[in-house]
């Protein structure tokens, strides 16, 4: 029944963003010092690009984001670049993503950077990039901040990530 309310709710919230922004208000925040932000050290032409999302996205042969737990799922996926189209999947009831199961670039433009590429417009593309799931709360924000986000950080900076680009559901 959860789940079943939560893709409900996201429908009602998707037609009457007020009703959110009434929710939002009321939400607790998290302060964070400092502005994650370092500058371009390359033209974007010769940069290494990687996508990441809090959408939801994933492999369809990879775990599901856990849906039952009403504080949401810290973890993320390996999304590796040579996957084909329709192999992803969006696991992910807190917003209403039929648009994106219709065209996934919507929230993971994994196809336009693709064409970015080609024409020039940036040097290359992560072999792997990574799928979050957005809705974190409770105690999976210090897991989220102090464990999976600095994970993947580690793993673009080994793999010579120069930009990223962060897409939310």
């Amino acid at each position: 029944m959860g789940r079943l309310k939560n893709i409900i709710l996201a429908k009602i919230l998707t037609r009457f963003p007020s009703l959110l922004d009434k929710i939002v208000a009321k939400t607790g925040r998290t302060e964070v010092s400092g502005i994650p932000w370092a500058p371009l050290k390359k033209r974007l032409s010769e940069s290494k690009v990687a996508l990441v999302t809090t959408a939801g996205v994933h492999l369809k042969s990879q775990k599901p984001f856990d849906m039952r737990d009403p504080n949401g799922d810290p973890t993320y996926r390996d999304i590796p670049l040579s996957t084909p189209k329709n192999e992803y999947t969006i696991t992910h009831d807190y917003y209403d993503h039929k648009d994106a199961d219709r065209d996934l670039n919507i929230v993971f433009p994994i196809d336009r950077l693709k064409e970015m590429k080609e024409a020039g417009a940036i040097g290359s593309l992560a072999e792997v990039n990574y799928g979050f799931m957005g809705h974190i709360d409770g105690p999976h924000i210090e897991t989220l901040i102090k464990k999976t986000a600095p994970e993947v950080a580690g793993k673009l900076k080994t793999d010579g990530v120069d930009v990223v680009l962060l897409t939310p559901g």
